[in-house]
């Protein structure tokens, strides 16, 4: 599965793609699980099997839902892991959830002995940045209920998997509002 998305990204030969993925290990952790604090390091990069998690900063005392992640993806704090400074924000389960996972040592290792794999997580990188300005743009130019619209246009599914408070945090909105928008917009 893993080797299916990671070709979907960039074409690698077989024989590289299959030395880069030897590198990554197996990893469990139960719901609601602290996987990397507001102030450390994310030491590794992580591969979504089963379950899913969700990054956030709390302010206040309240939670801000900045991205949730799930199979097939990516998790982890992606600009702490490639520049090795600590997270400004926490990432967390949310369910029961199996992972690959590689270090950030092995990470950099195989990208210096494959160009390949340089050139594919560039590319990831910029999936990444292309996806993250576009909910930037998103955030600032719509209004709460446009926000709602394209979200569940995009991502209908996620109204089942998460709870109506972290979906609001994430479109910026009350929750009592998210709640009369999902009773009120059509689907």
């Amino acid at each position: 599965m893993m080797k299916q998305y990671l070709s979907q990204i960039h074409k690698v030969e077989d024989w590289i793609l299959e030395e880069y993925i030897d590198q990554w290990s197996g990893y469990e952790l139960p719901r609601q699980t602290i996987m990397t604090a507001e102030g450390q390091t994310e030491r590794y990069m992580y591969y979504v099997l089963e379950g899913i998690q969700k990054s956030y900063y709390l302010h206040g005392n309240k939670e801000h839902v900045i991205a949730f992640t799930y199979a097939p993806s990516f998790s982890g704090i992606p600009e702490s892991f490639f520049s090795q400074t600590a997270s400004r924000y926490f990432l967390s389960t949310i369910s029961k959830s199996k992972f690959l996972r590689i270090s950030y040592e092995k990470h950099q290792e195989m990208m210096r002995k494959h160009r390949a794999i340089e050139t594919l997580f560039r590319k990831a990188t910029e999936v990444l940045l292309i996806g993250t300005l576009n909910r930037y743009y998103e955030l600032m130019a719509f209004d709460m209920e446009t926000r709602f619209r394209n979200f569940t246009t995009r991502s209908p599914h996620l109204l089942q998997m998460l709870s109506q408070k972290d979906l609001a945090s994430y479109l910026r909105m009350d929750a009592s509002n998210f709640s009369k928008l999902l009773a009120t917009v059509k689907i």
